[in-house]
């Protein structure tokens, strides 16, 4: 859940620091407090585009940040494949704006928007008037349906997915393959070019990392050697030489070690000396030999280096990348050099794969048919508990001109609000306040089934008063069983079922004007319904309906939640 909420320099805010709650969180305020400005903080850590306006006049900076504590188990395995780890079960999302550009960090990592983006797709859910919009656009109508059906449908869908994708790589090979005769015999000399280069420069894994080694010590043999020879000159061959003076050395100390027991032990050291001496001086000897080089096998090793390198320019960084090259060269040479036969068998390929994606689309389809027949009826139930009393919606079938790794379904949904009149879209029919309450008895229906624990609702209240309000706040206090809401509403009856409410209000200090928001104690959620119902002035008898209004919210509110 988003447990944390941190932002500074932004807009009227100066510095605020919010702990939401489980449950259903309110947001009140006055018109103009600043409401808007704590959702649109929000949807700027989570990767909003911003302006440069929107910071506090004076202020170099802006900064967002919000901490999600995370329980399920799905929602933590979804940010590990992102690469996104949880510290003590916590994430934190940062946004630094400053003109021109803004830095985004996750758990003090930095990220880009898009991984962002991403991470917020995981942790939270915002529904304001652009998500009720996309109720209108029915390929979004798929993916509710499939999310409410996700347990059933899960194994044929990833059948299909998976048929698709078999079908779509044959069906590319077969247009891919179609060729007239000149133009495979052409292809097929360039193939057995190609081949033939490749296998004569008979490549050997690891040989060019060799050669290269060996090129690199011919090119600095010169110096190598001068350095040998100064040190066995030293240590063997020049007068003085380490070797002649250990053996002057081993005489002289010979004769004392007779007479002296540690005299003698001092006379095996030295000994050891000049034995690890005369290996080191073979060891030398033999290291010059093998850094000379005649011009012969100079010029063999740069010839052969030359020719490996052209081939990779041509073929693969690495050898084994040319072999690689070659083996597919020589299955695509077996292919054209039989090609009717590789033809009739990719045909009988293709066919196959189509009647088992037609068949596993059919399956498909099958399971999400009886599945959306469910969420109808759920979804119409919900729409009559919001007040639609007469409301008949369909999820309509259609099947698409193309195969997709989704199946052959394309679904929209349709919707009546009056009897006697067809189903029809919901462009066609729904306002915006309709297409939020739509979209709350579709969030609520799903509420069981979301993974994502928190859910922001903005403009829920849009064009509704009344019963319907009141209709509308039990949903959400439903939705606040399951998840966490946060929802920002201008109406006493969705205020009322809160269980934790927070005030936003606009003053002015030192001549300067600044937004806050604090959490509201019982009592204090009480008066802020009276201001909400009774505005400039309130009376006792606000007060008093405001009171009861709170209890019986919280009345209804048990009631609900007890019987879900």
């Amino acid at each position: 859940m988003l447990q944390y909420l941190h932002v500074k320099n932004l807009a009227l805010i100066d510095e605020i620091e919010v702990e939401f709650q489980d449950g259903l969180n309110i947001l009140t305020g006055e018109t103009g407090a600043g409401k808007s400005i704590i959702l649109g903080s929000v949807n700027l850590a989570l990767g909003a585009r911003y302006h440069k306006e929107i910071l506090r006049p004076g202020a170099d900076y802006g900064l967002v940040e919000i901490t999600f504590q995370l329980e399920g188990e799905a929602q933590i395995q979804r940010l590990k494949d992102l690469d996104i780890f949880p510290e003590e079960g916590m994430v934190t999302l940062s946004r630094r704006l400053m003109p021109g550009k803004s830095i985004s960090r996750i758990n003090g990592e930095t990220v880009s928007i898009a991984v962002l983006k991403e991470a917020a797709c995981v942790l939270i859910d915002i529904h304001g008037q652009h998500e009720h919009q996309s109720l209108l656009y029915k390929k979004n109508h798929l993916g509710i349906t499939d999310a409410y059906a996700k347990d059933v449908i899960a194994e044929e869908k990833q059948r299909t997915k998976e048929s698709f994708r078999k079908y779509q790589k044959l069906k590319k090979e077969w247009q891919e393959s179609v060729l007239d005769e000149a133009g495979r015999a052409k292809e097929l000399d360039f193939l057995k070019f190609e081949a033939e280069e490749i296998r004569n420069a008979d490549l050997r894994p690891g040989e060019d990392e060799e050669l290269e080694s060996l090129y690199r010590k011919m090119n600095a043999a010169k110096k190598i050697s001068e350095g040998i020879e100064e040190a066995y000159h030293y240590t063997s061959l020049g007068p003085g030489n380490a070797s002649d003076a250990l053996s002057r050395a081993i005489r002289a100390l010979s004769d004392a070690s007779q007479y002296d027991e540690e005299a003698d032990a001092i006379l095996s050291q030295l000994t050891q000396i000049d034995s690890l001496l005369n290996d080191f001086n073979r060891d030398l000897s033999e290291y010059q030999k093998s850094c000379e080089f005649s011009e012969e096998e100079f010029y063999e090793t740069e010839s052969r280096l030359n020719e490996i390198n052209r081939l990779k320019t041509k073929y693969g960084n690495q050898i084994p990348e040319i072999l690689e090259y070659l083996k597919q060269r020589e299955e695509r040479i077996e292919v054209l050099q039989d090609y009717d036969r590789y033809l009739e068998d990719l045909r009988i390929r293709l066919e196959e794969a189509e009647k088992e994606l037609v068949s596993a689309s059919g399956r498909l389809s099958g399971l999400r048919k009886k599945q959306a027949l469910l969420l109808e009826k759920e979804i119409e139930d919900g729409l009559r508990e919001l007040n639609f009393e007469k409301v008949r919606f369909e999820i309509h079938f259609e099947e698409t001109k193309e195969y997709t790794e989704e199946g052959t379904d394309e679904i929209e949904f349709r919707i009546s609000m009056n009897p006697g009149q067809p189903a029809r879209p919901l462009s066609e029919v729904a306002s915006g306040g309709e297409l939020s309450r739509i979209m709350l008895a579709i969030k609520t229906v799903m509420a069981k089934k979301d993974e994502i624990e928190t859910l922001i609702f903005d403009e829920i209240d849009v064009g509704i008063s009344g019963r319907t309000a009141q209709k509308v706040s039990e949903k959400m206090a439903l939705i606040g069983s399951v998840h966490q809401v946060i929802c920002i509403t201008h109406l006493a009856q969705i205020a009322a079922m809160a269980d934790h409410h927070f005030r936003i209000e606009k003053s002015v200090e030192n001549g300067e004007t600044r937004t806050s928001i604090a959490p509201l104690s019982e009592e204090g959620s009480v008066e802020e319904l009276a201001r909400i119902l009774g505005g400039a002035k309130i009376t006792d008898k606000v007060m008093e309906s405001a009171s009861e209004m709170k209890a019986l919210a919280v009345q209804k509110k048990n009631e609900l939640r007890n019987a879900g």
